[in-house]
Order: C-alpha cells, then structure tokens, then sequence
C-alpha cells in the first residue's frame, strides 16, 4: 500500500531509499545548485541532486558537456552547507569518471567529502568497472540510463530512448547489470513509460523517473522548471507548477518603478540619526576649498 505521509524530518539515507522500494512510498528529487534552492527544497523532497545540469540551466552552457569537477565542487559546497535532511547526490561531470578507476574515485571521494552521500553516474555496460571500483570504496552510486544527456553527441539530439526492440532490451539488461554492480538505485530518462514500468517491476532498487512515466520508485523533476524559472522550450514531461519567471519579473518591475518615481525607499526602508545630531548634521557645510 503507498505511503501518503508527509515526509520525514529525520535525514534521508541511502538503506531508506531501499526501504521504501519495498513498501511502495513513491520517492520526490529535485536538483538544487545553491543555497537558496536546497533550503526550499530540502523540507519537501527526498533526495536533492547537485546536477551538472547546472551548466544548461544557470551556466549559461547549451549541454552538460562543458561542466567541470570544479565547477560541480563550488555548487556541491554551496548546497552542503545548508546541512540538509534530503540524501544529498552529486552528479558526476563529463570525463569525471571515464578515464580510470583510479581518476574516478578520487573525483567521487571528493564529493563525499565536501558533504555529498551519494554520486550519480551516466551509462550503462560500460561503466560498470567504474560502478564496481566505486562501490569497492563504500561510495554509494546512483546509475542513470535512457537518454543521458552527456552523450547528447552521440544520440543526435536530445531524443527519447529505447523504442526500439533491441534498445529496450538493452537498456533493461543495463538496468540489472548496474544493479549487480552495486547501484543502489536508477535514474530512468527519457524512454517509453512501459519500458521504465518492466525495469521498476523486475529490479530491486528503486528507480526514479524523468520523462519515464508513472511505473518508476519516484520521480526526478529540475527545480527550475518545477517553478518554470527559464524562458524557452519546455519538455514534454515537466510540469510546471508556478510561472516562476514572469512572477519574478513582474515583482522586480514593480521594485524599479518605485525606484524610478521616487517611492522606494521609504521612511520604513529608511535609518535614522539620534534626534540630537539630526539638526547639526542638517546644518552641516562643506569646509571652503584649501
């Protein structure tokens, strides 16, 4: 039977996750890339993701591909500071995890470090090296497969996954091999909402969907298209529940009208002297030139 309850205060952990697989409580995930977003986050979701979609949505980057381990630190930091209750997971960048065992850990271990509990790794049969040396170093690793957007180049575009036979075959034998590799649970993006079904149906881990329809463990939306803080396209699978942008924008016109007409700001905007330096500062003049 699902769980209707209101999140918990305690801190989410990765055996959680796992817990509630089993009884069928759906699990919520956002992206956070700052302070201000995790605190709003934070008492609502289940797990926060420091996302290197952070390079599309505040960076300014067309993809995810020019994100950095640098870049992914300074964010990460940004976020763990706040202490949050939601399991915390940082996303792994483009070449953070494709060269080497060796790179790939200490890149990871340095998530963990600056206050991160899990890392989110791209791709399936051929990451499960990286997946396994991991997991070897008690790293907790979320998989992420369908359409991964770090392979963008590869796929022709941002394109849904798995229509095809052997594609949706694959992609579920990447699931269980991911899930024998130690992920403790899947981002599923972007694929035919049956498939995602069947992989949430035959795993033991949770899976968290993203244009993947309602058959996934929890779903996984970007907190800026939650709110709809970016102009442009928006997917297919966002819902918005806010038109962040305009409001936004509406409420920071209002502020430069009142600038402008000399309203803002006002006596209660304002400090004030003690009454008895008032009058001499008023009566204050400029010393004569020397």
């Amino acid at each position: 039977m699902s769980h209707m309850a209101e999140p918990s205060l305690d801190r989410t952990t990765v055996p959680a996750l796992q817990r509630w697989k089993e009884e069928a409580r759906r699990i919520v995930m956002t992206t956070a890339y700052d302070a201000v977003t995790a605190r709003i986050a934070d008492s609502v979701v289940d797990v926060i993701l420091v996302g290197d979609s952070v390079g599309n949505v505040c960076l300014g980057f067309e993809n995810t591909l020019p994100v950095s381990i640098a870049m992914m630190n300074h964010h990460l930091e940004a976020v763990a500071r706040t202490g949050p209750r939601a399991l915390l997971v940082a996303d792994m960048p483009f070449l953070s995890f494709h060269l080497s065992p060796e790179e790939t850990i200490r890149n990871a271990g340095g998530f963990l470090q600056r206050g991160a509990d899990a890392v989110k790794l791209e791709g399936g049969a051929k990451r499960i090296e990286m997946v396994r040396a991991l997991v070897d170093c008690e790293i907790p690793v979320m998989g992420h497969l369908g359409l991964t957007p770090q392979s963008v180049n590869v796929m022709g575009g941002f394109k849904v996954q798995g229509r095809k036979l052997d594609d949706a075959s694959r992609l579920l034998e990447d699931a269980h091999r991911l899930q024998e590799a130690g992920c403790f649970a899947l981002v599923l993006e972007g694929i035919p909402a049956e498939l995602a079904t069947r992989a949430t149906e035959t795993l033991t881990i949770p899976t968290i969907g993203i244009g993947a329809g309602p058959g996934c463990s929890g779903q996984v939306l970007v907190f800026h298209d939650v709110l709809s803080l970016t102009e442009g396209h928006r997917p297919k699978f966002v819902r918005a529940y806010l038109d962040g942008f305009q409001l936004l924008r509406e409420a920071l016109s209002r502020w430069a009208t009142d600038v402008r007409s000399g309203t803002f700001p006002a006596a209660q905007e304002s400090y004030r002297l003690p009454q008895e330096f008032a009058d001499t500062i008023a009566n204050w003049t400029p010393p004569s030139p020397t």
